[in-house]
C-alpha cells in the first residue's frame, strides 16, 4: 500500500510570532501562529510543524501558551520542536496539545534522549530534526549543526540519521541550511543520499520557492514536504501544492 505524501506548513516561531529568514538568519515577522495554523488547516494541510527557533539559543523552554492555542485550532497532527531537553519536556508539550515532538540539539548532546522519548511515548511521537549543511570534513559531504544552525558539529549527517533511527526515531525532519529560505528548490542530493540509509519517513525541508520544486523532492525519496515562507507570504497555497503533486503522479490526500 502506497502512503500519501504529506504537505506540511512550518511555523518558525520567535517570541510568539512566526518568523522567516534566509539560511537561518535575518528573521522577519510573518504573522500570528494561531491565525496561520487555522489558514493552513482550512487549505488541507496534512500536518503543521511548530518550531520555536530561538528556544535552544536562549536556553529556555518552548512557549507553551502559544503551542496550546495553536493546537486548539487544528484538527490535524501538530509537531512541536525547539528547546526540548528532556522526556519530561516532551510530556509537557504533549499535555499542551502536541502530537509529535521534534528534537535536535539536545539529542546530539545526549543521544540517549531519543531512546528515552521512544520508550516512554512511542517512536511515532519522536521526530529527530537534522539541520544539515555541506562539509568536506565528513564522508558523506554533509554535517549536522545545532542551536538553530549556529554551531557546526563534526558529526556526519548520514551517520547521525542512521543512529537516530536505531535509537527509536519514528521520523526524520531533514532541513538543508544551504537551501533554507533561498527558494531555489529542495536539496535533492541530500534527500537522495539519506533515503536508502533509513527506513522511517523523511520530511524534506528548506528551499521551496515554486510549485514545481515539490515533486522532485518526493521522487528523490521524501515522504513529506515542508515549507514556510511561500505559504506565509501567500505565494501559493497548500491546496495548489497538492494539485501540482497530483499532476506529477504523486499520491496526496
Amino acid at each position: 500500500m502506497t502512503l500519501a505524501t504529506r504537505v506540511i506548513p512550518c511555523l518558525d516561531v520567535d517570541a510568539g510570532r512566526v518568523v522567516k529568514g534566509v539560511n537561518f538568519v535575518d528573521l522577519v515577522d510573518q504573522g500570528d501562529p494561531v491565525e496561520l495554523a487555522q489558514r493552513y488547516g482550512a487549505q488541507g494541510a496534512d500536518e503543521v510543524t511548530f518550531l520555536d527557533v530561538t528556544a535552544t539559543v536562549d536556553a529556555r523552554q518552548t512557549t507553551l501558551e502559544v503551542v496550546q492555542k495553536t493546537a486548539e485550532t487544528l484538527f490535524i497532527p501538530l509537531t512541536v520542536g525547539g528547546g526540548v531537553r528532556s522526556a519530561d519536556d516532551v510530556a509537557t508539550l504533549l499535555a499542551h496539545g502536541a502530537d509529535k515532538i521534534s528534537v535536535n540539539s539536545a539529542a546530539i548532546a545526549n543521544p540517549s534522549l531519543i531512546d528515552e522519548i521512544a520508550r516512554r511515548f512511542g517512536a511515532q511521537v519522536c521526530v529527530v530534526s537534522l539541520d544539515v549543511t555541506r562539509s568536506e570534513a565528513t564522508p558523506s559531504g554533509f554535517v549536522v549543526t545545532t542551536h538553530g544552525g549556529r554551531t557546526t558539529t563534526t558529526i556526519d549527517a548520514v551517520t547521525w540519521a542512521k543512529e537516530s533511527v536505531d535509537r527509536g526515531a519514528g521520523e526524520l525532519l531533514v532541513n538543508s541550511i544551504d537551501a533554507d529560505g533561498t527558494k531555489q528548490g529542495f536539496d535533492i542530493e541530500l534527500i537522495s543520499l539519506l533515503r536508502p540509509e533509513v527506513t522511517v519517513p523523511l520530511v524534506a525541508s528548506g528551499g521551496a520557492g515554486a510549485l514545481e520544486h515539490f515533486a522532485p523532492a518526493v521522487h528523490a525519496g521524501a515522504d513529506a514536504v515542508l515549507a514556510a515562507s511561500v505559504f506565509h507570504s501567500g505565494q501559493f497555497t497548500v491546496t495548489q501544492v497538492k494539485e501540482e503533486l497530483a499532476q506529477s503522479g504523486v499520491i496526496v490526500r
